[in-house]
């Protein structure tokens, strides 16, 4: 209420957010894993910029050395076929959902029981390919909210993120070129690319805590856009 009775300014609307992070582990035995080199420090950034910003965050997250951020709901996964698993229960009570996770393309067919021995001088392992999480959104999920997918590229930054928005439902493809040295992966700082369906946007080399806040202003922009 104001000061004369009438009422004060609304509320921002409240939207529940899933936000995947960190990367996933394939194990070869009961002590070898596969996986990759995100920290998952962005996906923790921006959930905890939602959960500031008042909104109702999941974060489903692969194993890193990160603290969970305070106001949010936290869900740990380690494979892909976890996080697949635990994405496809979420996904629809969400209105947006961000994937940022740098989950596993391939995971062995196979896992040892024992720890494998080195013996031979070569060792071949086959690989079988992972349910992709953020195709699946869309098409066997069937999310309708705000889809928005990260993109770790080394070459063609923008056309291959152009191809992920298309192939995947995308509404927003936040791309990265991880090849510069500095950002991306195991860095604290980062320099993004918003690929939208008609434009592009380039957010500047920033910290990934800055970035997130931007990141966070851009996402509700777009989602609330939809809404209208």
């Amino acid at each position: 209420m104001t000061s004369d009775g009438g009422p004060g300014p609304s509320a921002p609307h409240t939207v529940n957010i899933l936000v995947t992070a960190g990367p996933t582990r394939e194990p070869l035995d009961p002590v070898r894993f596969i996986s990759n080199r995100s920290s998952g420090k962005m996906g923790y950034e921006l959930a905890a910029a939602f959960a500031h910003a008042g909104h109702m965050v999941l974060l489903l997250s692969g194993p890193t050395a990160l603290d969970v951020p305070d106001g949010i709901d936290f869900l740990p996964v380690e494979t892909a076929a976890e996080m697949h698993a635990a994405v496809s229960h979420h996904i629809g009570s969400m209105d947006i959902a961000i994937f940022a996770a740098a989950v596993a393309d391939y995971t062995p067919a196979a896992i040892a029981p024992q720890k494998l021995k080195k013996s031979a001088d070569t060792l071949t392992l086959e690989l079988v390919k992972t349910s992709d999480i953020l195709g699946s959104a869309r098409t066997v999920f069937g999310f309708t909210g705000t889809l928005v997918g990260f993109a770790a590229e080394t070459e063609n930054l923008e056309a291959n993120a152009r191809g992920k928005l298309t192939r995947k439902g995308c509404d927003l493809v936040v791309a990265n070129d991880v090849s510069k040295p500095g950002i991306g992966f195991d860095s604290n700082h980062n320099e993004v690319l918003l690929v939208y369906p008609n434009h592009n946007e380039a957010l500047p080399l920033a910290s990934k805590h800055d970035l997130a806040h931007q990141l966070v202003q851009a996402i509700l922009e777009l989602h609330l856009s939809q809404r209208l």
